[in-house]
Formats: structure tokens, C-alpha cells, sequence
């Protein structure tokens, strides 16, 4: 009698992972550009006013195109990826339904370049291609996965998320701080917001988090100094 084999839990799938640190560093970048792009219109608007009512206006104006103009351009990216997955998927149905042989072969050819030999590779072209030949071709040939495509309407509705929640920073804290507070407190809020989203984007990333928190912190604040410049200058011209 003998014993049962040990179960081996499965890990994680690679590319799995792959996606999710993806769309955790698009949500990083989506929030990062939705402060920077409202911060910079608040003060621009409020180095040329004091007035409430256009600052909050102005700021939620570009709150609102913004989010808009991210989810517009995300469900435009997501959709053309997806097309082309499956115009692909599309293509390699029809050349194994025309030369299955043939694409056997071409597998077991990818699995020899990957190190197998001869004989282990074609066992293994065969066996895959009996089991779901599309999907072997795809993996080994492009590494996707015909039955995981990107949904177009969940990366628009998490880019305009991502973004809205990054605007609000900025907005509120020029909206809540007394008139004689509004541009300090607005600018060390975004200052250090920014300088969170550097380094979360760093960790996602593996690079070293000082560099990317310096980074994006010194220009959000020769941005924010732009912009208020301008707004003062050609608000004291038009004015």
C-alpha cells in the first residue's frame, strides 16, 4: 500500500501579480496627476483672486474634465488592447484550424529554445495541444490568457476614481484654510501627498523610495510656484 502523494499548494500566478501591481501603480499615478493638475489650478486661481467662488470653480472644474479626460483616454487605451488581444486570439483559432500539425510543431520549436530537449519538447507540445491548444500557443507565444482580457469600463471607472480622490486633496485644503492660510496649507498638503505617492510608487516599483519622493516633490513644488506666478501676473494684467 502506498501513500498518498503530498498536495502542493499552487503559487500565485506570475502574471497575476503582474496585473495587480499594475493597476495599483496606474491607481498611484492616476491620484499623483489628479493632484498635481488641481493643485496647480487652485493656485494658479488663487494668485490672481481671493475669491472663493472662483477658486472653488475653477478647482472644480478641473476636478471634473480631468477625471473625464482620464477615464475617457483609459477606456479608449483599454478597449484598443483589448481589440487587438482578440484579434489575435482571432488569427492563431484560424492557423490552428488550418495546420494544427504544423503548429505543434512550431510549439515544441519554443519549448526547444527554452532549454528542453527534443524528445521532452515535443511530448510536451503534444500533450499541451491536446489539452487546450490555443491557450499553449498563446501562453508560450505571447503570454496571454484568452480568458483573462481587460474590461475597458472597470479601468475607466478606476482612472477617474484614482484621479478624483487625488483632486480633492488640493481643493479641500484651499477651500477649508483661512484666506491668510490657503496657499501654505495648500501647498504643504500637496507637497506631502506628492511625496507619499513618490514612495508608494517607488515600493511598487523596487526602486529606492528617497530618489522618487525627492523627484516628484521638488517639481510639485517648481509646478505649484509656476502656476502661481502666472496666475498673479496675468491676473494683476487683466486686473
Amino acid at each position: 500500500m502506498t501513500e498518498d502523494a503530498p498536495r502542493i499548494k499552487p503559487e500565485p500566478h506570475t502574471l497575476g501579480r503582474a496585473e495587480r501591481m499594475n493597476w495599483l501603480r496606474a491607481g498611484v499615478l492616476g491620484a499623483d496627476d489628479g493632484i498635481v493638475s488641481v493643485a496647480g489650478i487652485v493656485v494658479g486661481v488663487a494668485g490672481a483672486t481671493s475669491s472663493r467662488g472662483a477658486i472653488f470653480t475653477a478647482g472644480t472644474a478641473g476636478l471634473v474634465a480631468g477625471a473625464v479626460s482620464m477615464a475617457l483616454g483609459e477606456y479608449v487605451s483599454v478597449s484598443s488592447q483589448r481589440d487587438s488581444e482578440h484579434a489575435i486570439v482571432d488569427l492563431k483559432k484560424q492557423e490552428l484550424a488550418d495546420s494544427p500539425y504544423g503548429e505543434q510543431l512550431e510549439l515544441a520549436a519554443i519549448y526547444r529554445a527554452k532549454g528542453l530537449t527534443e524528445a521532452t519538447a515535443a511530448t510536451v507540445a503534444a500533450e499541451l495541444m491536446a489539452h487546450d491548444a490555443l491557450a499553449a500557443h498563446l501562453d508560450a507565444e505571447l503570454n496571454l490568457d484568452p480568458h483573462d482580457t481587460a474590461s475597458p469600463l472597470q479601468a475607466a471607472m478606476a482612472s477617474a476614481l484614482a484621479f478624483t480622490l487625488g483632486a480633492l486633496l488640493p481643493l479641500l485644503a484651499i477651500m477649508m484654510s483661512p484666506q491668510s492660510l490657503r496657499l501654505p496649507v495648500t501647498v504643504v498638503a500637496v507637497l506631502f501627498a506628492l511625496g507619499a505617492a513618490g514612495a508608494a510608487s517607488a515600493r511598487i516599483g523596487g526602486s529606492p523610495p528617497r530618489i522618487a519622493v525627492l523627484r516628484i516633490v521638488i517639481g510639485g513644488a517648481v509646478g505649484l510656484a509656476f502656476t502661481y506666478a502666472v496666475g498673479h501676473f496675468f491676473g494683476m494684467a487683466i486686473g
